[in-house]
This record gives structure tokens, sequence and C-alpha cells, in this order.
């Protein structure tokens, strides 16, 4: 980091003194019908507490797991999305701690040999990919606390990258672009705010850029925002720390993010892989996983992926880079616009002007529209739908109403080729939600096709000069908001339709004359 910035204790540190290092283990819950060692319902957000159990969530004596090869599929997959190694050879491992959410006293995981190594995302080196299962959920009141075992043994995907990583920002883009993976692969709908996916950073910083720092590890965060605001503050503290030559008590352990207080917290001390005393778990029979799956055919089938699309539409549409991430986080936002290109090709009007013409409308007035719909207008909520951290189009209700890509490739050829000016495209574009007839028929009933009779409009300039005796006067003597003003008053005469260039082009001339 190369900014002076103010730290919590009121004093100028140089933070280009130090360097920071940071790592991401991201955990996503994969969405297969059932668990990970068990045929117990996966669906642990609906439903009352404690349903989709059964003997092996709970651990009753001589309950027999067995894995979910639908599970190791998807892992597999998102290694051959992001390149990685798919290992010959993987185990399962019991990974030993007691809290109330685990009944067996160990955990299901992988330590030595994981389904994946390697792989790049986002320019971010990954280290490894490997499957465990979940643990339940603990609640916490006044009057105690609860555990619902819903939760517990659903299939979860670790995901954890190289130390590579030197700012908040670089860290959120990686973890964004993971979650968009997933959701095109299919295999996680990775939802935050429902703790489907969990990211949690590990931040050391040194005065010396090769030699890495003791590390902290911080849990509890539940958004992007949250996890680029505590690898910033945990920064700041350690900085402080090591400006006040307090550097010792940088220790490596577990902390929380408490949003509220917009701060780190300590938790524990933080065990290493010796305290959960892993050994290889005997239930499972040790898999082999080339002969398990035909991973070449498994990277053929893989869909078109995030980064693939975003060169395409770079290359192929020329679209600005806000519209092609919209349509990447956005994907029936981005299919009805591919549908809106092959639509050109059926009325042979396809060219890059075209493109940008239905991109732009697309982005901002057809988006405006469904907002619209929901009484949901607003910056910081338009702010969140591009961000796609909370919240995106796909998941406000009913807004998924679309014209059709036909007519509205019709409806942006008949701007481009100025038989209606701007306006009326918005207007017709509206009426288009729910009127799903001809976009030239529904012009020409609203008096929106624009007028390029020269006739009839000198006959309407005339009049409009007549009676404007003052602003004529003035635009001779210079004043060019006169202009404005005049062609303002055809544009009110024709309701909008005439072509405002043909507009202005005659009246200079009659002025003129």
């Amino acid at each position: 980091m190369h900014l002076r910035e103010m730290l919590p204790l009121g004093k100028f540190i140089d933070m280009a003194t130090y360097y920071p290092t940071i790592g991401l283990e991201i955990h996503a819950e994969l969405n297969t019908a059932s668990k990970m060692f068990s045929n117990e319902v996966n669906d642990p957000f609906h439903g009352e507490q404690n349903t989709h159990i059964g003997p092996v969530s709970l651990a009753y004596p001589g309950a027999l797991s067995v894995p979910n090869i639908k599970a190791m599929e998807a892992v597999v997959r998102v290694g051959l999305a992001v390149n990685g190694t798919i290992a010959d050879y993987t185990e399962f491992d019991r990974k030993n701690y007691f809290y109330p959410d685990i009944p067996k006293g160990y955990q299901i995981s992988q330590l030595d040999h994981p389904i994946v190594s390697g792989g790049l995302l986002a320019s971010i080196e990954i280290t490894r990919i490997h499957l465990e299962e979940d643990t339940g959920t603990s609640k916490h009141t006044t009057e105690g606390s609860v555990v619902d075992f819903n939760r517990a043994g659903v299939p979860l995907m670790e995901l954890v990258t190289e130390p590579v990583i030197h700012s908040a920002e670089q860290a959120m883009i990686f973890a964004k672009e993971l979650q968009i993976l997933l959701r095109y692969l299919n295999v996680s709908h990775a939802n935050m705010e429902k703790g489907e996916m969990r990211v949690e950073v590990n931040i050391s910083i040194s005065p010396d850029s090769k030699v890495l720092g003791t590390k902290v590890e911080v849990k509890n965060i539940n958004s992007f925002k949250a996890a680029g605001s505590a690898i910033d503050y945990e920064i700041k503290r350690m900085t402080t720390l090591w400006e006040e030559g307090k550097q010792n008590e940088i220790v490596q352990e577990t902390r929380g993010w408490d949003e509220n207080k917009q701060k780190t917290v300590s938790q524990r001390i933080k065990e290493t892989s010796n305290d959960y005393r892993y050994f290889p778990d005997p239930d499972f029979p040790k898999y082999y996983l080339h002969k398990l799956f035909d991973c070449e055919q498994l990277k053929n089938d893989l869909p078109e992926l995030p980064a693939q699309r975003r060169e395409r539409y770079k290359v192929d549409y020329g679209i600005k880079n806000e519209d092609t991430e919209m349509y990447i986080q956005d994907t029936k936002l981005g299919d009805f616009f591919e549908n809106v290109v092959k639509a050109y090709t059926k009325i042979e009007s396809s060219s890059p002007e075209l493109f940008v013409l239905a991109s732009n409308y697309i982005s901002s007035d057809l988006v405006g529209l469904h907002m619209k719909k929901q009484n949901v207008i607003g910056v910081e909520l338009a702010t969140k739908i591009l961000d796609s951290n909370r919240i995106s189009l796909s998941e406000l209700p009913d807004a998924r109403v679309f014209p059709k890509a036909d007519s509205f490739a019709k409806l942006m050829v008949m701007l481009h080729s100025q038989k209606i000016n701007s306006r009326g495209a918005k207007d017709i574009l509206a009426l288009l939600i729910s009127d799903d007839r001809d976009p030239e028929t529904l012009a020409t009933e609203r008096g929106l096709l624009q007028q390029n009779d020269i006739s009839a409009l000198r006959i309407i300039i005339g009049s409009i000069l007549e009676n404007n005796q003052q602003s004529v006067s003035d635009y001779s003597n210079g004043k060019e908001n006169a202009l404005t003003f005049l062609i303002g008053q055809v544009m009110k005469e024709t309701r909008g339709s005439a072509n405002p260039e043909v507009v202005t082009t005659l009246l200079k001339e009659m002025i003129v004359s």
C-alpha cells in the first residue's frame, strides 16, 4: 500500500514501509440433492429446525456414512474450470475437535490429498480445493443456546488461495469472481447472506516484502464489503503495533469481524493441523478420481465460463465494461442481450453501433423499468444491483418481464435509422413490457414516428418563428440559448415527433432568410 493513512491512534504512518500479504479460505455449500455422507435432504434453509436430519448427521452409534459422488464431481468440475490439477488419488480424513454443532466429535474433511491442487482465477493462484461436511448451526439467545442440525453434513467445498493477495480490493475481486463461477457451473447458489458461501481471510504484514509476518485469520464474514473492511482494519491494527514496537503482540490467532463496531475481535489462539489430530477416516475407501470420472469429458462439457463470456463480449460486441459485468453477473439479463443480437440478423440489421445501442437501453432503461415496477428506485439499490453483492435483478420478485427480443431489436433499428427519437424509444419500450405488438404499430398509434417531412415542418416552424420574434432577435444577436428554446417549441408542437437535427437545420436556415 502506498498511502499515508490516519490510523486509530491518531498519528500518520507511512503504510508504504509495510507489506500486507493476504490469503483466502472460501467455503461454499454445494447444491446437491442429498447431504455429503448420507441420503438426508440437503435443504438447510427450508422447513422447521432439525427436520432435515437423520442417524448420520446426529452421529447415532452404528450409523455408516456413504460419500456423495455428485459432490465430488462438482469439486472436480470447479477444479477443471480454474485449470487446476485433478488428483489421481484422494481420501477423506477425520478432523478432530469438539463443538456442540459436531455431534461426532470430528469433522470429515481432507488434509494431505485434496481433490484439486493448483489453478488460477482472477489472476490469483489457488493452492487447493477440497471437500468436507458442514456443521450444524448454533443459535444463542438470552435463554440459552440451541443447535439446528439441518445444515450438518451438507457438502462443503473449501478453496484456499496462495498468499499472493496484497489488498482488500484484490481479495474482493477474487471472491466475487469465484461466486459467479460457482453459479455458472451450477454447483452452488453461493449466497453469502444465507451462509452458502463464507469467506475467511488470513492477513499478515511485514517491513520486508520477502518475509511473511505473523498471520491472523478473520472469520464471521458475511459479505464482500465486510471482507474488505476486515482486511483494511487488520492492516491498520498491525501497522500501529509495528510502529509502536509492539509487533510481538501480533500472534497467530482467530479473530471475528464485528459488523456493528466495524472492527475485529480476538476469539482464540489459532490451532495448527497437529491440534486437530488428522488421520484417514477408516469408514471410507480410497478414491482414484481419473477412474471414477471422465475428466476430459467433464472439461468438454463445461459451460461458457465468466472469463470466456467477458472476452467474447469485448471482442464481438464492443460494449461498455460496466454493461458486460452486469450481464456476467445477471445471466438472464445477459441472455436477453444475446437474444436481441440474434434478432438483429433476422431483420438483416446487424452492426457494432446497434450492439452498443441495445446494450445502453437494456442496462439503463430496461433495468430502470424493472426497478420502477417494484417501486425500488434509488441510487443505493442500483449500486447494490450492479455490485451484485447482496442483491441482483434476478432476486427481485417479478423482475423478469422482458419484451420480445425481436420487438426490442426492431425498436433499436427504428431508433438507429431515426424513425423515432430517443424519447419515443423510451416510451415505446415501456409499452413493450406489457404490449407485445409491433413497435412500429405502437409508434404510429402514439404519434411517435419522427417527422422528416421538410414541407410540413417548414409550416410549423414558420408559425413558431412568427410568434416568438424576441427569441429570433436574441438568436440573431448571438444568444445560442434562444435557438434551444425555439427547438423546444417545435418539439412541443409536434409532440416530440420531429427530427431534432432536421428542425435545427431548418430553424437556422429560416431565421437567416
